[in-house]
């Protein structure tokens, strides 16, 4: 019998390991899925309005400017 409780115990921690990664997994799921309507409704808006992106470059100072325009495709 004395030997039960520390594979008892064992079982236990293991069980509570084991919960702490599902609860761990599913705050990570969550935040997925947050960051993937975060970046879905931002793709929408770029989609829909023509944007000009102006970038100096370090090493010879000179502007570069690049145009995005996108056309907003019908939700499916």
């Amino acid at each position: 019998m004395a030997k039960e409780k520390p594979v008892i115990k064992g079982q236990q921690q293991i069980q509570s390991s084991v919960e702490n990664l599902e609860r761990r997994q599913d705050m990570l799921d969550r935040r997925l899925d947050d960051i993937d309507s975060m970046v879905s409704a931002v793709i929408e808006r770029v989609m829909s309005q023509p944007i000009n992106i102006s970038i100096s470059c370090p090493s010879c100072g000179k502007n570069v400017e690049v145009a995005l325009i996108g056309n907003k495709k019908p939700r499916a």
